[in-house]
């Protein structure tokens, strides 16, 4: 069963509090989503090390229950 838009905020914004995180369904089915993450925790980081705490929030769901998440990041301004 695919993630929902609210599972997956829920994930990022419990491992990275303060997180403001914005879903697009891009496909319309619940499976393929965008998403938007600007948290404080990202300062200082490249855009690797940012996506991958976003990677590391999911638990390892990616690519299993998770199918496709096309992701940004930023830092708060």
């Amino acid at each position: 069963m695919p993630m929902s838009a609210d599972e997956i905020t829920q994930m990022i914004t419990e491992a990275l509090p303060g997180a403001e995180v914005e879903m697009t369904d891009l496909a319309g089915d619940n499976d393929h989503w965008a998403a938007k993450v600007t948290a404080p925790q990202f300062a200082g980081k490249n855009r690797v090390q940012q996506h991958k705490m976003v990677y590391d929030a999911l638990g390892g769901r990616m690519g299993g229950v998770l199918h496709a998440l096309q992701l940004s990041t930023a830092v708060p301004k």
